[in-house]
């Protein structure tokens, strides 16, 4: 089973606020998830963006593969491999 760690899109039309979740590849955008490991708020000037590390340490370690936006969310947090 390939698992990512993606975003999975929340709140209104033109109103965007996304959790950040552990999910299998195959699995829809908005569908089944894993674990939820964070949130990122892009309509705030400046986004604002919150990650248990923890979790997403332990994901990345055993292999699940982030996505490049919240790969940069990551780099922003100072989370790394």
């Amino acid at each position: 089973m390939a698992v990512k760690i993606r975003l999975r899109r929340m709140g209104q039309k033109k109103a965007p606020f996304y959790r950040i979740v552990v999910a299998d590849s195959r699995a829809p955008r908005d569908g089944r998830c894993i674990e939820e490991i964070g949130t990122y708020d892009p309509t705030k000037d400046p986004s604002e963006y919150h990650v248990n590390e923890e979790l997403a340490k332990k994901w990345l370690a055993n292999g699940a593969q982030p996505t490049e936006t919240v790969a940069r969310i990551f780099k922003q947090a100072g989370i790394e491999k």
